[in-house]
């Protein structure tokens, strides 16, 4: 595993740990960050620990034509019970996944240090929300970095019952509607699989991120 200095410079991703590590140290700074992105590689540690940037071995994604909506999610879209609106009301969005509490973290993994990095992407156009109202009230949402055919997601939040699930199916057919290649959503969960999103190997993650594979999605 290599340890970063202040060169902008990443490893190649085929250097990474069986544990997907493939770069300690570094800075948070907009370059870096981007850089990383790019290159196919994410931040991901909690307060108090180094910077540790990771790239595994299989990365969880979502090709948009294949997001799974439930009979059940389908009723609560058509009750029209939320509203949805894209990139309005960021820093809370960051703010409300920074303070939710998730099951198996003692702490969070956005530092404040993150939560200031993220903000400033966002000033500069890089990293963009998606927010979910009930009633005018924040009830969930997610946020990213859009590289203009990858959305690369960070984090999402719920107040209430299935709000973050609706911030990512308005985010997907949006992307879809835009010829996005697909969502990276880094590494596996449940609920994201419950989705339709699936794990692929990160030579064809890189293929996709390098323009190299085109995903059609006509249908």
């Amino acid at each position: 595993m290599y340890k970063l200095t202040k060169e902008l410079f990443f490893p190649n991703v085929e250097t990474a740990h069986s544990s997907g590590i493939v770069a300690f140290g570094g800075d948070l700074s907009t370059e870096r960050l981007m850089l990383a992105y790019k290159s196919g590689i994410f931040p991901w540690f909690e307060d108090g620990e180094e910077i540790t940037w990771f790239a595994p071995e299989e990365r969880m994604v979502l090709f948009l034509n294949q997001l799974k909506i439930s009979k059940s999610t389908r009723n609560i879209i058509n009750r029209n019970i939320f509203k949805v609106t894209f990139n309005t009301a960021f820093k809370d969005v960051i703010t409300h996944c920074q303070q939710t509490k998730r099951n198996g973290q003692l702490g969070t993994w956005i530092t404040d240090d993150m939560y200031d990095a993220y903000l400033k992407l966002h000033e500069l156009g890089y990293a963009k929300s998606v927010e979910v109202w009930q009633d005018n009230e924040l009830v969930g949402g997610l946020y990213g970095i859009d590289l203009g055919h990858i959305f690369c997601g960070e984090s999402m939040f719920s107040k209430v019952s299935n709000a973050s699930k609706i911030a990512f199916i308005h985010l997907t057919n949006k992307l879809k509607a835009e010829n996005y290649q697909l969502i990276d959503c880094q590494v596996y969960n449940d609920y994201l699989a419950q989705l339709g999103c699936e794990e692929i190997p990160r030579d064809l993650f890189m293929q996709i991120l390098n323009k190299e594979l085109f995903v059609s999605y006509n249908e």
